[in-house]
């Protein structure tokens, strides 16, 4: 039986037209951009045309306002730390409590170690922010808000346009990790308020270990890595060339499959979604159902942990998530379901099955045909089952 890959949120593969361009770049293409000679000039293009590349997927205006990182947890780093050095007087930060640990981690740090005071909004139980309790933490003190595009959990989309808006009203930079976004859903920075964004190539097929920070133009900006004058000064280091080029690959390849993403990868997650819940009973979706990536679903089974699920279904070549990879691991609920106040006889069973344009039909139906036979032996095993089936009168004794 193929093996049937619904992790794509954690990272996707990456495209054999993205390793084809990227090739010549190890051997043949080897210069050094900052180089006077051919070899470098001829590096020095292909990465303009990746910038470029970047640029129009993104929709921003100028190409140099595309600063490559060597992936979205520096793109984070960077934009929230040069705020903090560029707005003076201003020591807040305002962010959720669903983002990343890309972002929490950080502003942790900060509010631990260089008295940094940071407002964390909480959202509702369909992973939507608290627009007002955002909207009163504003204020002359704060230096930057970060609040994610997408959920990489839930898929909840935000309305980054709009905080944005209400950010620059307050007089504060606006970014948001739009690491799970960017390649999913259309985006128009030239036309919006958002300064900072931040972007990861291996979660729209393109490698791991590149990223890139979108600034716009006319936002001050402090490095976080200095040292040589590469990327206008904005990050020092000689540049991973051969990953560049196939995150400008990348890039080029999610924007023709935009509308793929939009219609037929969605329509798949639903039909997923739709068969899980028609299959199975005490499960249900987390998130905003109306509002989120075309790619995630993420449902709650109750009774049974995740973890069990997820090596059930790895028996049978399904690989799926329980939450964020940069947090698995941890016997712990989600934080992005906690602070969904999803219950914890549901929270423990939450399997996030996140598509991309590689997902067939076949592989739905594989999940569909698995999964219920899954729960249900899990669940003939759980006290916490059996427990539920005594106190609502539907106990099998055959299960004892």
């Amino acid at each position: 039986m193929k093996p049937v890959y619904l992790d794509n949120n954690a990272t996707t593969r990456t495209d054999p037209q993205v390793v084809e361009t990227m090739l010549p770049f190890f051997t043949e293409q080897f210069g050094n951009a900052s180089s006077m000679h051919a070899f470098g000039a001829d590096v020095g293009s292909a990465l303009a045309k990746s910038r470029k590349q970047i640029q129009a997927l993104l929709g921003s205006e100028f190409d140099h306002e595309i600063v490559f990182t060597s992936g979205g947890t520096e793109a984070d780093n960077a934009a929230i730390l040069s705020a903090l050095q560029t707005q003076i007087g201003r020591k807040e930060i305002i962010t959720s409590a669903v983002e990343h640990p890309a972002v929490l981690s950080l502003v942790a740090h900060l509010e631990k170690t260089q008295n940094i005071t940071v407002h964390i909004i909480g959202v509702d139980a369909m992973g939507r922010l608290d627009m007002e309790a955002y909207r009163k933490a504003l204020g002359p003190k704060t230096a930057i808000v970060s609040i994610m595009w997408a959920n990489n959990e839930t898929g909840t989309i935000f309305p980054v346009e709009e905080l944005a808006q209400m950010a620059h009203e307050a007089g504060a930079l606006f970014h948001t990790d739009a690491v799970q976004a960017v390649g999913k859903v259309p985006m128009n920075l030239a036309e919006s308020e958002i300064d900072m964004l931040s972007l990861s190539g291996h979660k729209l097929h393109g490698p791991k270990g590149i990223g890139a920070l979108y600034v716009r133009k006319g936002v001050r900006f402090r490095p976080l890595v200095r040292g040589g004058h590469q990327e206008r000064g904005r990050r020092a280091g000689t540049e991973n060339v051969p990953a560049i080029i196939g995150l400008g690959r990348a890039a080029e390849l999610a924007l023709e499959h935009m509308q793929d993403e939009q219609t037929r990868v969605a329509a798949m997650r639903d039909r997923l979604e739709e068969g899980l819940l028609a299959s199975i009973p005490n499960c249900f979706v987390t998130g905003d159902a109306t509002s989120r990536l075309p790619n995630t679903c993420n449902i709650a089974f109750e009774y049974i942990e995740g973890e069990a699920i997820l090596l059930l279904m790895n028996k049978e070549g399904i690989a799926a998530s329980s939450g964020s990879a940069c947090t698995s691991g941890s016997l712990e609920p989600s934080h992005v379901l906690r602070a969904m106040d999803i219950p914890y006889t549901a929270a423990h069973g939450a399997i996030r099955f996140s598509l991309s344009r590689e997902t067939t039909d076949e592989d739905v139906d594989r999940v569909l045909e698995v999964m219920p036979s899954v729960i249900a032996k899990l669940r003939e095993m759980s006290p916490f089952w059996r427990e539920r089936e005594v106190r609502e009168g539907a106990f099998n004794p055959t299960y004892a």
